[in-house]
């Protein structure tokens, strides 16, 4: 069973491949969500972009990314240091499939060189 470290929580989830990592955060009370879109989220549909975090080990671990989670991470894409474009995936959009390193609520990017370009 592949395990799940969540860096910034210190805790580590042993959970059945194939598992949303939404549900697998939620499920281990690690919160993914920063201030009211703890409850203005989309639930998992992929639309609002608020569950963004960073897969620091095992991103070949993570199901592939589709079109939908990509076009989302791109409409963020300003918000975001640019530093971790690579490693950005949306949680409500990843599948586990195997061990992986979760760093949750990454920061955002308000004053840096590449915010308006």
């Amino acid at each position: 069973m592949p395990l799940v470290n969540f860096v910034n929580e210190k805790k580590q989830v042993q959970v059945p491949e194939g598992v949303n990592l939404r549900k697998v955060a939620m499920e281990a009370g690690v919160q993914i969500y920063q201030g009211p879109d703890k409850y203005l989220n989309c639930h998992g549909w992929g639309t609002c972009g608020s569950c963004c975090l960073l897969v620091n080990k095992g991103r070949e671990n993570a199901s592939p990314m589709g079109w939908w989670e990509r076009l989302r991470l791109r409409m963020s894409l300003m918000f975001l240091d640019p530093a971790y474009e690579d490693r950005r995936r949306l949680a409500c959009q990843t599948r586990v499939n195997g061990d992986m390193e979760v760093q949750t609520r990454p920061a955002i990017n308000w004053f840096g060189e590449n915010f308006f370009s």
